[in-house]
Formats: structure tokens, C-alpha cells, sequence
């Protein structure tokens, strides 16, 4: 637990100077629940572990988001097409964290995004078909947010005619539509609900270390009682051991691997996961002229275009993936599917040149019969194929607090002593506490600080009420209020920021998740790298070696990601981005031929 003389702040800062303590800690101490795996199920369950006031760790290879839970299609949603599937119950449990993330646990991070779903042009009996079949499903949607949402926090659906379709989305081709139904869904930046989540967890006495590699199970008898980590800032050191009454392994993609490492005992998995992967295209908001999304359907599953700030959003593609699970690529092939769908739809085709960004994700699905991994289930599951050890995986972004909240559950239950509910559905994140004040009163704070209410604006909807913090930052440094080379939209503040609160070890940590530049910049941050280095050097202590080191090993990871989104196909775009080493030092993870691991 917290020690009450320490602010909520303060304790939930993920400094350089926390991850020695943290570290420390690990090596010293035996927990109730060590989790492993820093993506958003994984932060989630350690806050839900702390809330209850258990002792909890949380470790992670890379870095906080590092995998899925920084590539997905921003959208806090509770799944339309769930409806149509009759998947009642997904969209009960999806609208319901919506709406408790929209309006008390991360206000600052959750906002509505309008969202078209166009119909399309067909004889008068089609299109009466077409807008009671869309409209009774967006209807349900909307009826099913009210009765179950816990706080809406989004407005309701409505119907536009052609002409008003078009005037919200005028890039729209007229011939492809008769009309439209505008509803609304929740917008987040995936990375830094990840971050917030891990600090919330901090702020309430958990130890979190990313850089911290699993690489084995500590047993006793037939029982987990901690797992064995070697410190990947450290490269030197000597695996240690981390004790823990329980284990959950909340490592999505990775989720068969943790099971194998106990397989000198004949454990079953108890649950198998594939990998499907999810690319996503990043075009200026130029480029597309319209003031809400569109959804629309393909062949196999659904394409989103979404407005995300100065740009937009293109996605998903959903195709099964065996290759490295570490960095997915994106193929050439992606590339063209994605741009052939939503050319369908728009008066100016958009091409290759209008790409500012692409990123690949995967999606962590329970394993079934079928082909397609469209029609895997979107379910979770929670399975525990060692005393000691508990896996949880599958789900969706969205309702990682309660997939969150039933492994914890079940831990608790093995841990005994008395109940101890979740509470995260009570209890705001960092950041969301007074928002709503806070950005009522924004002109008034800029005035105060001497910037624009734009920048005041900017810092709000990414930190919410920690925004003093990075104002205090800039009262004491004034030089970090420039904007970034290469990235105007960010202040250089957000860059020390990150390294000295938020966890970030390494360029890529600041460059690729903390902010967003690798995916809004032609250059794909190729431009920031040298004076995001140099900031993160000035708040690290990093020597010119391990600067250029750094700003090296982010060039080539881009030169990298590029030449594979030429590829043809997955297998050369795989061969292509592999070729560059992960900047902390361990192999990329290529598939279960290679998981050596000596128990």
C-alpha cells in the first residue's frame, strides 16, 4: 500500500530513481500477485490487485504498451457487429466500460467519436431494408448503452438523408449511398491508457519494471511460487528471483509460451491463443475531407476510417499471423487491401503516397475450429494449468477491467482471508480526477502560464489533471516549452516528461508510444530522433555513445519498418523488419522453435 505522508502523484511517478527501488523490491520481497505483462490486461490486473489492497508487482519485457495494446483502432467500443452476431451479451459488458471509462475513470482519455455507417445506393425496397435493418441494430446499440452503460457519456444515434451524409463526410462518393446513420463511440490513445493504468497501479503501492524478462518458473513441488528475470537494462547481471503467491500471466500473443515453460511436468495450456494481425494506415486529415468517421463492411470483416486529430485512421485488416510475434509487419499486400477498401467509398482514391504512418498489431484470440480468425471468439478467458499459475487471455481493449477483474478474482479466492471485491470501477486513473473542471477553466489556465489555450487544450486530453505537472516543468525550464523538431504538435516537455514519470527507457519508448510521432510524421519521427535524444539524454544521464546509440538503432528500426511495407506478402515483410536488433538486446520472438529456456 501507498504510504499515506506520499501524494497519489508523487507515488505513481515511474521515475529512473522508482525502477532501482522497484527492482530492489523484486529481489527482496515476496508478493501476492506478480503479474507479467505490461499491455493493458496486465496493467489492469495489477490496479485491480492494489486496489484491494494485496502486495502486487508488475513486470514486462519491453516497455509499457510495447505489443498489442499500442496498435489497435483507438476505439473504445462496445462491438456493432456483436449485435448482428447476437453476441448480446459482449456489447452488455463492452457499453458498460465505455461508459464508466467516458465519465469517471478516464475522462481525460476517452472521449465520443462521431461515426457514419453509410447505406448503401440500391432499389427503393433496398434501401427501406437497409435503414430499419442498420438502424433498429444502431437503435439496440443505443438502447443497450442507456440501459447498461453506467453513465452513457456519448450522444445518441441519428439518421442523415444523402445530402446530410455528405455534408458531414463531403469525400463521400454520392453514387455509393442513399444515406446515412451517425452514432457516436469512444476515441482513446491506447498507449497512454496502458501508462496510466501502470501508474494508478504504482500510485497505490505496486512495484512496476518493464525491461524485465521472464525468462522461467520458480517451483516448489507441483507449485509456482515466483518466476526467475533477467533485467534487460542490465544485460550483465545475473538472473534473479521474484517470489509471489500467485502468478498471472497476462501476455497475450505469448500466452501458449508461459504454459511450455512448464512443460517438463506435462502441463497443459488449458487454453490455446492465436495470433491475429491487425494493420492499420495513418493518412493526413487532408487528405480525406469529413467530420466523423465511417464504418464499413467488407468482405471479411470491418473497416473503420477515423479521425485522429490532424489525421486519420484506416483499419483493420484481420489475418491469422505465425511469424515474429514481437514486431508484425505490415506487407505490401496489407497496404493495397486496406487502400482498395476505402477507395470503394471516396470521391479522391487515396494511394501510397498519402501515407503518413502504418502500424501492425496482434490480436490475442482463443483458439477455435474455425479458419478465419475473424470468427474466433472475442471472449476471455481465465485457466490456471499450475497450482500457483494463472493465465488470462483473449477479450478485446475495451473491457480490460473486467478481464482484469475475474483473474483477480480467482486469485483471491486461492489466496483466502477475507473477500476483497473490485473496486477499479470506482476508482479514477491519474489524470481523471477534477477534468471536468479543469477543462472548463482552460482558457484561464493558459492565461496563467503564458501559453496559448491550444497547448493547454493538447496537454488536458493526454494528461488530463497531471498537466500542472508539465506546466511546473516549464516554469522551471522554459526551453521545454519549444516544439519538438520534426513534430510541432508536441512540446519538448512531454519528452523529459515521459522519461522522468512515465517509464520511457528508450527513443522508441517516447517516439512510438508516450507519443504518437512514428505514425504522424512522414518522416516517421526519423526527424525528432536526435533532439528527442538529446531531451531524453538531459533526463537520463545518457552519454553521447548511448544518445547516438539510440537515435541509430530508432533509424533503422524505421528504414526497417518501410522496406517491409514494400514486401509482397508476410513472409518477406517479416524477413525484412527482423533484420534490425531490439534495443534491449534479446531476440525477437519468431515462434516456439526457438523458446530455449533451461527450467
Amino acid at each position: 500500500m501507498r504510504d499515506p505522508s506520499v501524494s497519489r502523484y508523487a507515488a505513481g511517478r515511474l521515475s529512473p530513481i522508482r525502477r532501482i527501488a522497484d527492482l530492489r523490491r523484486l529481489r527482496d520481497e515476496q508478493f501476492d500477485i506478480l503479474v507479467v505483462g505490461g499491455g493493458v490486461t496486465g496493467a489492469g490486473a495489477a490496479l485491480d490487485a492494489a486496489s484491494r489492497g494485496l502486495k502486487v508487482a508488475l513486470v514486462e519485457a519491453r516497455d509499457l504498451a510495447a505489443g498489442t495494446s499500442s496498435r489497435s483502432s483507438k476505439l473504445i467500443h462496445g462491438g456493432l457487429r456483436y449485435l448482428e452476431q447476437l453476441e448480446l451479451h459482449l456489447v452488455h459488458e463492452a457499453l458498460t466500460e465505455r461508459g464508466l471509462l467516458a465519465t469517471r475513470l478516464a475522462p481525460h482519455l476517452v472521449r465520443p467519436v462521431p461515426i457514419l455507417v453509410p447505406l448503401p445506393a440500391a432499389n427503393p425496397p433496398a434501401r427501406v431494408w437497409h435503414r430499419a435493418y442498420y438502424g433498429l441494430g444502431v437503435a439496440a446499440y443505443d438502447a443497450f448503452a442507456g440501459m447498461f452503460g453506467g453513465g452513457r457519456g456519448m450522444p445518441l444515434h441519428r439518421h442523415l438523408t444523402r445530402d446530410g451524409a455528405r455534408h458531414l463526410f463531403p469525400s463521400l462518393r454520392a453514387d455509393v449511398l442513399t444515406g446515412a446513420i451517425r452514432y457516436f463511440d469512444g476515441q482513446v490513445d491506447d498507449a497512454r491508457l496502458v501508462v496510466n493504468l501502470a501508474r494508478t497501479a504504482a500510485s497505490l503501492g505496486a512495484a512496476v519494471v518493464t525491461s524485465a524478462r521472464v525468462v522461467g518458473f520458480v517451483r516448489e513441488a507441483r507449485e509456482v511460487v515466483g518466476v526467475r528475470v533477467r533485467d534487460l537494462e542490465s544485460p550483465d547481471s545475473p538472473e534473479f528471483e521474484v517470489r509471489a503467491r500467485t502468478v498471472v500471466a497476462a501476455t497475450g500473443v505469448w500466452s501458449d509460451d508461459m504454459s511450455r515453460m512448464l512443460s517438463d511436468v506435462g502441463v497443459r495450456p488449458g487454453l490455446r491463443v492465436r495470433a491475429s494481425k491487425g494493420v492499420h494506415l495513418v493518412v493526413p486529415r487532408s487528405a480525406i475531407t469529413g467530420e466523423a468517421g465511417l464504418i464499413l463492411r467488407t468482405a471479411t470483416s470491418v473497416l473503420f476510417v477515423i479521425p485522429w486529430g490532424g489525421h486519420w485512421i484506416i483499419g483493420t485488416t484481420d489475418t491469422d499471423w505465425k511469424l515474429d510475434r514481437s514486431h508484425p509487419a505490415a506487407s505490401a499486400r496489407d497496404i493495397r487491401y486496406l487502400l482498395d477498401q476505402v477507395n470503394v467509398v471516396l470521391d479522391r482514391p487515396l494511394t501510397t503516397d498519402d501515407i503518413e504512418g502504418v502500424y501492425a498489431g496482434l490480436r490475442p484470440l482463443l483458439s477455435g475450429e474455425a479458419d478465419s480468425t475473424s470468427k474466433l471468439s472475442r471472449e476471455h478467458a481465465v485457466v490456471e494449468p499450475m497450482l500457483g499459475l494463472m493465465l488470462v487471455a483473449g477479450g478485446k481493449y475495451t473491457t480490460y477491467r473486467v478481464m482484469a477483474a475475474d483473474v483477480i478474482d480467482r486469485a483471491v479466492r486461492r489466496l483466502g482471508g477475507p473477500p476483497r471485491p473490485s473496486r477499479t470501477d470506482q476508482l479514477p486513473l491519474l489524470g481523471a480526477d477534477g477534468f471536468n473542471a479543469a477543462w472548463r477553466d482552460r482558457q484561464d489556465t493558459a492565461r496563467r502560464h503564458g501559453v496559448t489555450a491550444g497547448v493547454i487544450e493538447h496537454l488536458l486530453e493526454r494528461y488530463g489533471t497531471l498537466t500542472v505537472h508539465l506546466l511546473a516543468m516549464i516554469a522551471a525550464e522554459p526551453g521545454l516549452a519549444t516544439p519538438l523538431t520534426g513534430a510541432p504538435e508536441y512540446l519538448t516537455a512531454e519528452i523529459a516528461y515521459a522519461a522522468l514519470a512515465e517509464g520511457a527507457l528508450h527513443l522508441d519508448d517516447v517516439l512510438t508510444r508516450r507519443t504518437r510521432i512514428s505514425i504522424e510524421t512522414p518522416h516517421r519521427g526519423a526527424e525528432s530522433a536526435e533532439h528527442a535524444a538529446a531531451v531524453m539524454g538531459d533526463a537520463l544521464g545518457w552519454d553521447k555513445v548511448v544518445r547516438a546509440r539510440e537515435v541509430e538503432h530508432y533509424l533503422a528500426r524505421v528504414a526497417a519498418e518501410r522496406q517491409s511495407q514494400t514486401m509482397p506478402d508476410d513472409l518477406t515483410a517479416d524477413a525484412a523488419r527482423i533484420g534490425v536488433p531490439d534495443v534491449r538486446g534479446f531476440a525477437a520472438d519468431r515462434g516456439i522453435d526457438l523458446l530455449e529456456i533451461d527450467l
